[in-house]
């Protein structure tokens, strides 16, 4: 009895320590918050100051390859392909790269919609492969090698951009040519399809409006968010190219970049819409592998954080704020489960853990809340009424035991079944 009393002590332990850690994390948004509202000003007037550089005239513009990665994505492939058509830019320096991996009817979908631009004087190759070595990853890779031209734009094949793109996104480059790359903020196409897609509308702008945004006002370390955004190849080399290792090659690529000393420009008042899982299997499976990268990097990439002599202590302590951000599904599951137990094996402790449990509940949902709400207000002015944002709340608490659950799941079959090799899990395009 006594060695069950002192178990329970120790899972009691684990689970104020993981309550603690999870307080910690979702108070860092919280933090980006107060963040946001302090730089804000001065963040929109120098992007306004970027986007106000001139441009030279078409014969001094550089050559900009468009890549559009591909697999099995249907006849959303020609929306994506026509629109980095249309782009505005000197005909003779456009250039359009489809990476095309496709076990289906899309390849020769690619092919056919490539043939007929070229037909019409654009620049347009299929790249396709025998194999997805790599993934996405591998897919740019391979195409930056079949070029010789120094900015690569990039977009999911369901983005579709507007014609002024690159003459909007190419400026801060002539501004500041140490740049690695310009993020433009995405935007949906189907957002008020279904409650989950506005629930993702929501929590996307506070990822963007309020994280990203204020990570690139306060220098902080950037992330690319795997589309529409603009590299230039010499971050890229710097970084060691894009790398088939990991399921989130963008956030790699970010920090190996950002660690040899290239530094990034978000753009919030740039659009560019996209679509949003609708259904609940294809966004739990989308935010599995958005995790599972997260946690990769983050072991890769905290080392070498900490070795960096380049780096000053501020920005290394933003760098591993929100690397160890990809702890928190790890550290949630642990408390559940430690604090289950030490309830189980001592019912004495349940007020204890009751109450700690609820502090640290009600502490999540007002950073949440807060969080959440900043990022629609920046983003949408407020458009959604009070009601329906606390529906929009709900089916967010909601989607996050969704994840929870899921996510033991995984967790369970990968311990009992030997690891296997990394996966890129695609989220189908339906062409909303």
């Amino acid at each position: 009895m006594a060695m069950l009393a002192t178990l329970a002590l120790v899972l009691a332990a684990v689970f104020a320590v993981c309550c603690m850690l999870l307080a910690a994390f979702i108070g860092s948004l919280l933090y980006m918050v107060v963040l946001h509202h302090r730089l804000k000003a001065r963040g929109l007037a120098r992007e306004r100051a970027l986007l106000a550089t001139p441009l030279p005239a078409d014969a001094g513009l550089p050559h900009v390859v468009v890549q559009i990665p591909s697999f099995n994505e249907g006849g959303v492939l020609r929306r994506g392909i026509e629109a980095a058509a249309r782009l505005d830019w000197p005909r003779d320096k456009l250039h359009i790269q489809v990476l095309d991996d496709s076990t289906d009817e899309t390849a020769e979908l690619a092919r056919a919609v490539v043939a007929e631009l070229r037909a019409d004087g654009v620049d347009a190759v299929a790249l396709q492969r025998i194999d997805r070595s790599g993934y996405k990853g591998g897919a740019l890779h391979e195409a930056m090698q079949q070029t010789p031209y120094d900015y690569f734009a990039i977009f999911d094949v369901d983005y579709v951009p507007s014609r002024d793109f690159l003459r909007v996104c190419m400026r801060p480059f002539f501004a500041e040519p140490r740049t690695a790359f310009v993020q433009a903020r995405f935007d949906f196409l189907n957002p008020h399809e279904n409650s989950l897609t506005e629930m993702q509308m929501v929590t996307l702008d506070a990822h963007l409006g309020i994280e990203q945004a204020t990570r690139c006002w306060a220098g902080h370390p950037l992330p690319f968010n795997g589309t529409c955004g603009i590299w230039q190849r010499a971050a890229i080399e710097v970084g060691g190219g894009w790398k088939g290792d990991t399921v989130t090659e963008d956030l790699d690529l970010t920090y190996r970049g950002w660690v040899k000393g290239w530094r990034a420009l978000f753009l919030t008042s740039v659009p560019v819409p996209g679509e949003l899982p609708a259904d609940r299997k294809t966004w739990l499976r989308q935010q599995q592998r958005w995790q599972d990268g997260f946690r990769h990097v983050s072991l890769r990439m905290v080392p070498e954080i900490l070795r960096s002599r380049d780096i000053t202590p501020a920005a290394k302590g933003a760098a591993l704020l929100h690397l160890c951000m990809s702890l928190n599904q790890p550290v949630l599951l642990i408390g559940v489960v430690s604090g289950l137990l030490a309830a189980l094996l001592a019912p004495s402790l349940i007020p204890s853990l009751l109450m700690l449990f609820l502090v640290t509940l009600a502490w999540v949902l007002f950073c949440a809340t807060t969080f959440l709400r900043a990022g629609h207000n920046f983003i949408r002015g407020g458009e959604m009424s009070p009601g329906r944002f606390a529906m929009v709340l709900l089916r967010y608490v909601g989607g996050q035991f969704a994840m929870l659950t899921r996510s033991l799941g995984v967790h369970l079959v990968k311990a009992l079944n030997r690891p296997k090799p990394i996966v890129f899990d695609r989220t189908p395009k339906r062409g909303a």
